[in-house]
């Protein structure tokens, strides 16, 4: 078996670079609707990328990525960016590229420490993954299966299914669109979960996955994790990255299934949005 690379700064910045192209690539499909009516906007102040939504207060969509020392000059712009938008917004800290002189400049520019959540990688697979019994795993490739899509997707994130018409607005834009994977699980013949996968280069990262809540607990996110690392080895992928809150249920199942914790980033936010 093919032995994990350890983290030095060229795989680390491997790695930040994948999320950033997968979370670029998500919202600018948002942002692509005629119109723009949600009103996305992605800023760029030097190595660092800033994420905004008009429609979505939410910290995952109102980020910023990639921030580095390179970038300290840059700081104060960002939080004009947000500030002009009315808009509270979440700060990724990797190690890669960050100084002590980085973190008390941003103190002193009004942002703490709000969280921390684990970046994680792994290789792929070259060995399809068997199945357990009542598993089945497709693709999502049109929009009758996208429908279904979208309804696990909000029910497994803990809303109620009249919301799955944002589900599928905010994310039809990723079907079949270049480099997004989509796939579906079912339980014995029942849609029951989903996992999608995002390809950048020769990275693949784990991105968005959800399960039904009847059918919780019987090993359909372990089947999809192990089915996409496959998938990326078919991909001609080098690596897999993923990231997830830290301890979740989502950290245990991606390290079982042989990833492992690159680091734990540090979330900031401004200290008035804390």
């Amino acid at each position: 078996m093919e032995a994990l690379p350890v983290i030095r700064e060229a795989l680390a910045k491997q790695i930040r670079q994948s999320e950033i192209d997968f979370t670029t690539s998500r919202i600018r499909s948002i942002g692509e609707q005629e119109g723009n009516p949600q009103g996305v906007e992605i800023q760029t102040f030097g190595n660092a990328v800033s994420y905004y939504i008009r429609t979505m207060p939410w910290g995952v969509f109102n980020s910023v990525k990639g921030l580095s020392d390179e970038d300290m000059d840059r700081v104060a712009e960002i939080i004009q960016f947000y500030r002009e938008r009315d808009r509270a917004f979440e700060l990724d800290i990797d190690p890669v590229g960050t100084s002590p002189e980085l973190l008390r400049h941003l103190t002193e520019n009004g942002l703490a420490h709000r969280r921390f959540h684990s970046v994680l990688y792994g290789l792929p697979a070259p060995e399809a993954p068997g199945l357990p019994s009542g598993i089945s795993i497709r693709p999502v490739e049109n929009e009758a299966d996208f429908d279904v899509y979208a309804g696990i997707h909000c029910i497994g994130s803990g809303m109620d299914i009249r919301h799955k018409h944002h589900f599928i607005q905010n994310n039809i834009g990723l079907l079949n669109r270049p480099g997004w994977n989509l796939f579906m699980a079912s339980w014995h013949g029942r849609p029951a979960a989903v996992g999608v996968m995002h390809i950048s280069g020769r990275t693949a990262s784990l991105t968005l996955a959800a399960t039904h809540p009847e059918f919780r607990n019987k090993g359909l996110q372990t089947s999809l994790l192990k089915w996409r690392l496959h998938e990326a080895y078919k991909a001609e992928c080098e690596l897999v990255a993923a990231q997830a809150a830290f301890g979740s249920t989502s950290q245990n199942n991606m390290e079982r299934a042989g990833l492992r914790i690159a680091w734990t980033r540090a979330v900031w936010a401004p200290i008035a949005e804390r």
